[in-house]
């Protein structure tokens, strides 16, 4: 899950240089976030403190998801805190090219992440 944390971090650092906020979270387990909704919900039996610890109500803001995955996987996110959200992530595949080309094509490099996150705002 932490192959886009260099694309992430450097967002971040870019939108906190423009004055904007910004915490990253690198998600290891999204099946034990998923249950913790869940669980929150009480739709299943799990503990949900890494709610609190990974996503604290404190901290709420608008979230931008970033996986070199579908971006439904971390949709599910937005809903902990009710904030606004965009997902980023791969919807087509079998597409070639050097790193930077393939997430500029999906639009999971830097500049995107940060495009993405000035939208939210």
């Amino acid at each position: 899950m932490g192959a886009l944390v260099p694309e992430a971090l450097a967002a971040a650092s870019r939108l906190e240089s423009l004055g904007t906020s910004v915490d990253v979270v690198c998600v290891t387990s999204p099946g034990l976030l998923f249950d913790a909704v869940q669980g929150r919900s009480g739709l299943a039996k799990a503990d949900t403190w890494i709610l609190d610890a990974a996503f604290p109500a404190r901290r709420a803001a608008p979230l931008v998801t970033l996986l070199d995955g579908h971006p439904h996987t971390l949709a599910f996110l937005a809903g902990i805190n009710g904030v606004r959200a965009a997902h980023l992530g791969v919807t087509r595949f079998g597409q070639s090219g050097d790193i930077d080309e393939v997430y500029r094509h999906h639009g999971l490099d830097t500049d995107s992440v940060i495009a993405t996150a000035l939208d939210l705002l």
